[in-house]
């Protein structure tokens, strides 16, 4: 026996040991109680590093200790390697992202061959293979087939120089500037592909036989977001229709003003010539700005008056409509009424530009002669409606549900769920991704490439500049015949979001 233990020594001699007896080599065992382990596929950056092992260490435990049970266990090993790390080094080092990133997995598949772990490496799985992707394109079919797939403007944090849309870990600083250029991000519309994950809100509230920690289920609740209220139509006063929705449609009497998000499609339409350039100043900068800033809590509010008015329509008060970055497209119809005697947020904008405040609802220990509110009162469960019209004196609780009934009767709005959740954006305006198998017909609309046409493998003899994607530039590519009618067509050039890959 040696004097000391040396792992070069030992452990290669038994991992070709396992080699040769393909111990962890899984074959069908119609007998044997089956179980299938897996964990993140890493990203080959090109080296493997603490973090990996960390994540693997447990799930290769537990495989062992299935296997040491009797189970047949297959536990497979890849890699994710699609993404924006291989675009990046591709204009750094000045070659091909594929060139790079399979140098990267060759030598991070010996490093995860050297740790040990009892992969399969007969089930390896490469995220950028076309054998591998034409089944993330067959999948995108199968949800365009059930209605889960569809195409609609949104808007994207855009560069105007590289020409492309970055994810939120590409834009850096306050300022927001690109990580490759410097140049200041835009917000910009654009036609993308998004899975409806929406449709799927309330099952994935339903914890019932799931054994989660229970921070796991609020946080999971939390991102979802689950709001019961009512659909409200208010109208410009040249009747262009604003839907908002509301979780108090018992304060509708106390909306004193309307906020936009910069973004809405009305803002250019309804803005004045008098307040046009300082509401264009103001949608500018806050193009500029990510969702998370424009909705904190602690930030100061700003906002502008875009000249025009709106009908409140319980009342048929008239109404200013103004614009404010802290009210979102990406959050229920990007419009909202501004109740400020009743909501935090909104006392804080109308005591600021001097806008009324209507007092809605009565708080219990408040009376006639107690003067103007302070500060709003928020409660859902005390209090008594004011102000309203044939609702005044009846109690806060219950009072959502009886002014619904009473929209719906009149016409104005109807009971709605909204959710945070919001359906899954799956375009990049890039080249190292799966292509999305579409292709654009003038007479047919969008068609899918049919399933056995797949996979639409991703040209690799492109010039990559690292400015727009290269695909848009190849007519080889994208010129095409329409699958259903036969006539000229183009095939989509967007690319999957890299986790299209990575979910499956």
């Amino acid at each position: 026996m040696a004097d000391k233990y040396v792992p070069a020594d030992v452990e290669s001699k038994w991992q070709t040991r396992w080699e040769e007896t393909k111990l962890y080599r899984q074959t069908v065992q119609p007998n044997v109680p089956k179980h299938y382990a897996l964990t993140m596929l890493p990203y080959p950056s090109g080296d493997l590093h603490i973090g990996h092992w960390y994540a693997m260490v447990p799930s290769d435990a537990r495989a062992r200790y299935k296997r040491m049970m009797g189970y047949n266990v297959l536990f497979p090993m890849g890699f994710d390697s699609f993404g924006l790390p291989a675009e990046n080094a591709a204009i750094e080092r000045n070659i091909h992202p594929a060139k790079w990133t399979y140098a990267n997995i060759n030598k991070m598949r010996r490093q995860l061959r050297s740790m040990g772990a009892m992969f399969d490496w007969q089930r390896e799985a490469v995220s950028s293979d076309p054998s591998y992707y034409r089944w993330s394109q067959w999948f995108f079919n199968k949800l365009l087939e059930l209605n889960l797939a569809y195409r609609k403007k949104a808007a994207v944090d855009f560069c105007p120089h590289c020409n492309t849309t970055l994810a939120r870990e590409q834009v850096w600083g306050e300022d927001r500037h690109c990580e490759r250029c410097l140049t200041p991000v835009i917000k910009k519309e654009l036609e993308q592909w998004f899975f409806r994950t929406t449709e799927f809100a309330d099952k994935l509230l339903n914890f019932e036989g799931i054994d989660w920690p229970e921070r796991v289920k609020v946080m999971q609740t939390n991102w979802i977001g689950r709001s019961t209220g009512a659909d409200v139509v208010f109208r410009t006063e040249f009747g262009d229709p604003i839907p908002i929705f509301t979780t108090r449609p018992d304060t509708l009497w106390g909306a004193t003003f309307m906020v936009l998000a910069p973004e809405h499609h009305l803002v250019k339409k309804i803005t004045t010539e008098e307040y046009r350039p300082e509401v264009e100043t103001y949608c500018q900068a806050a193009a500029r700005m990510d969702d998370i800033a424009r909705e904190s809590i602690e930030r100061e509010k700003t906002g502008v008056f875009t000249g025009a008015f709106a009908i409140n329509p319980v009342n048929n008060e008239r109404i200013p409509i103004w614009v404010a970055d802290y009210v979102l497209m990406s959050y229920g119809s990007g419009a909202i009424m501004a109740v400020p005697a009743h909501d935090e947020r909104d006392f804080e904008f109308a005591r600021k530009f001097g806008l009324p405040i209507v007092e809605v609802i009565r708080s219990p220990e408040r009376k006639d002669d107690d003067g103007p509110l302070t500060e709003a009162f928020t409660s859902k469960d005390t209090g008594t409606m004011i102000n309203s019209d044939h609702f005044n004196g009846t109690p806060v609780l219950g009072a959502v549900e009886k002014v619904t009934s009473w929209l719906e009767e009149k016409g104005i709005g109807k009971a709605a769920v909204n959710y945070r959740l919001r359906d899954w954006l799956i375009s990049r305006q890039r080249y190292w991704g799966a292509p999305i198998p579409i292709i654009n017909c003038k007479k047919c609309g969008g068609v899918p490439v049919p399933d056995d046409q797949l996979p639409v493998v991703l040209p690799e003899e492109v010039k990559f500049e690292g400015v727009g994607s290269p695909i848009k530039k190849m007519p080889s590519f994208y010129n095409t015949t329409c699958p259903k009618c036969g006539g000229k067509a183009e095939r989509e050039t967007d690319t999957f979001d890299t986790f299209m890959e990575s979910s499956w």
